[in-house]
């Protein structure tokens, strides 16, 4: 998955992103209706996000808060990566937006997204779950719901650097880092989605792969008789 230069991004995207189209304000219309179609078939290109938000940045009149906080989840699926801070670093201050409401709105997800993407860096992923289906608090639900699949797009990633660190995992496990209620589902994805095995002892069991094999480490010193006796010469030559 490739989210700095997909191969989903159209001609017409690269020439804005690539030329000096990018800071025409507005090109911010067509790079929001892109935006609209990564949230709908699943992919995502930070490249042209973050073009959209400079424009924001240099047009603080033109922010709309839905494709500010669509972009940062988009972003969120990268992790582990640095998409997240980077867009974070071109948001415009919510002091400059129009409307008080729209500021303290854009703050309240922001602050929110901050969180849910330092557990996801942290590796805290039950942690996660658990505050994305926080019932005391929608504002989780209501910031992903224009992003197709999410939730699946997250499992997929936490998958995948299950797969780089073991070799075999408890399906109890698995079933609180994946966001899963129950153990029938957590099987299915791991067979289904990541072409794992599942054994009747209870362990997910992890095709080798060139991170999670485990390797023999050799050092080795090439040192001869040759390079201590200058040393030792050296040394009483000095005392001498």
């Amino acid at each position: 998955m490739n989210g700095e230069d997909p191969q989903e991004r159209p001609d017409y995207i690269r020439a804005v992103i690539n030329g000096l189209e990018r800071y025409n304000p507005e090109a911010a219309g067509t790079l929001e209706a892109y935006l609209q179609l990564q949230c709908e078939e699943k992919f995502c290109d930070c490249n042209a996000n973050r073009a959209l938000l400079k424009l924001y940045q240099l047009n603080p009149d033109r922010i709309k808060v839905e494709a500010v906080t669509n972009i940062l989840v988009k972003a969120m699926t990268q992790f582990p990566s640095p998409q997240f801070d980077l867009a974070m670093h071109l948001l415009a201050p919510a002091t400059s937006l129009p409307n008080a409401n729209s500021a303290s709105e854009l703050a309240e997800a922001v602050a929110k997204l901050r969180a849910l993407n330092a557990q996801l860096e942290g590796a805290q992923y039950s942690l996660f779950w658990a505050t994305l289906a926080n019932d005391s608090d929608d504002i989780y639900a209501d910031l992903t719901t224009d992003i197709a699949g999410f939730e699946d797009l997250i499992r997929l990633r936490i998958a995948q650097l299950i797969s780089q660190a073991f070799r075999e995992v408890q399906v109890s496990v698995l079933e609180n880092w994946l966001g899963l209620d129950d153990e029938e589902e957590v099987k299915k994805f791991a067979v289904e989605a990541c072409g794992w095995k599942v054994g009747e002892d209870g362990l997910v069991q992890i095709p080798k792969n060139a991170e999670n094999e485990a390797k023999k480490s050799e050092i080795r010193e090439d040192v001869t008789i040759d390079m201590f006796s200058r040393v030792i010469k050296k040394a009483w030559e000095e005392t001498a």
